[in-house]
């Protein structure tokens, strides 16, 4: 059997991107506007829907960032982010010479959690700084305690930026993520459930704010015969080449949710009679998440041994990849001085948790290696 290594979350391809890249090159298209970009953000208006608009970018975070500057989120002023999530979450704050007030999660969904997101709230009122936004993440591909979090963000008429960046397909109650709050962003990584190599989308709720979105990209050119510009602007757009990768993905990416979810069912069947072991699954039919990274909690209390750096390692001996879940932004080096809301959930599951191969191209045969070490698991 072969021990090549065996990903976390590779890239998968379709097959027909390559069409869409070649006509790009042979109409030299090759700019950061052309056919494919316009293509690709058609095809993710129509594929989430509810009357949404979207700016293809150059990634995730650059869709964070410019969602902030349409918030009109400025130097000393104060955001919520969910403190259990990627940096990318948090970084563009600091861009903007905001402050990140970070809030712990729900031991449900992962996410933010809504009462320690109200008394974050009260308390920054209360000190006379009204937090400018809201950061909330479909962590994993799992959907947040959406009504709940709308509920708050609405009676203390605070936008809510929907960091939907591992969350393409997933739906609450129906509606696709990426489009509750008052702007969504999306991710195009390479270890995405598809990707345009690098890149990023904004989803807004009007046309205006969608242009207002290209144009800031766009280095925020004005419209004159020469250079001219009246406001600060980004390098932000997504290239045609990578947009035409975009839309060959686009064309397979139910068959990457429906092969995500056959993961993280084949964790439910292999870890079914451990009772040490959970796996992150739905908390009920309202969420449907696209499982892009199957992840899993640990709590052995008969074996301090047997935890999920140990599992960690020893998958790691048999070439097989898996990773500690995010180390929650609270904790990190760079902003361990910022206020923090809540308890010890995140902390709890950054201990615990484990994050397996999900990828939509995993073969059986690597399916079996996966079984066979995590059963060998033995501490």
């Amino acid at each position: 059997m072969s021990n090549s290594k065996i990903w976390l979350s590779s890239p998968h391809m379709g097959g027909n991107e390559l069409n869409y890249v070649n006509e790009a090159f042979d109409t030299n298209w090759v700019a950061p506007l052309g056919p494919n970009v316009t293509g690709f953000e058609q095809d993710l208006e129509n594929y989430i829907g509810n009357n949404s608009f979207v700016a293809a970018l150059s990634s995730g975070t650059a869709a964070l960032h410019l969602g902030l500057i349409l918030l009109d989120v400025k130097a000393g002023d104060e955001v919520i982010c969910q403190s259990f999530t990627f940096s990318a979450s948090a970084n563009p704050i600091a861009y903007q010479g905001a402050t990140p007030i970070f809030v712990d999660s729900e031991p449900v969904t992962w996410n933010i959690c809504p009462n320690a997101l109200e008394e974050a709230i009260k308390d920054r009122i209360k000190l006379g700084k009204k937090p400018k936004a809201i950061i909330a993440v479909h962590l994993y591909g799992m959907p947040c305690k959406v009504e709940e979090i709308k509920t708050i963000a609405t009676k203390y008429e605070i936008p809510i930026l929907e960091d939907s960046a591992e969350a393409l397909g997933s739906t609450y109650k129906g509606q696709k993520c990426g489009t509750f709050g008052d702007i969504g962003v999306l991710s195009f990584n390479g270890n995405k459930i598809i990707t345009t190599s690098g890149g990023g989308a904004i989803v807004t709720k009007n046309l205006e704010r969608k242009n207002k979105a290209i144009f800031l990209a766009t280095q925020a050119r004005d419209n004159a015969p020469h250079y001219q510009h009246s406001e600060i602007g980004y390098n932000y757009r997504l290239s045609n080449i990578c947009a035409g990768i975009g839309r060959g993905q686009m064309e397979v990416l139910d068959n990457h949710i429906e092969k995500r979810r056959e993961m993280h069912q084949f964790y439910t069947e292999l870890f079914q009679e451990n009772e040490e072991i959970q796996v992150f699954s739905e908390p009920n039919s309202d969420y449907f998440s696209n499982h892009w990274l199957s992840s899993i909690t640990i709590n052995s209390k008969k074996n301090s041994e047997k935890n999920r750096e140990n599992l960690r390692l020893h998958l790691e001996k048999e070439n097989i990849e898996s990773r500690p879940l995010w180390k929650p932004m609270h904790l990190q080096p760079v902003f361990k001085d910022y206020p923090y809301y809540g308890s010890s959930v995140c902390e709890n599951l950054f201990d615990i948790g484990l994050c397996l191969p999900s990828g939509s191209n995993l073969k059986n045969d690597e399916k079996e290696r996966i079984q066979n070490a995590i059963n060998s698991f033995k501490i």
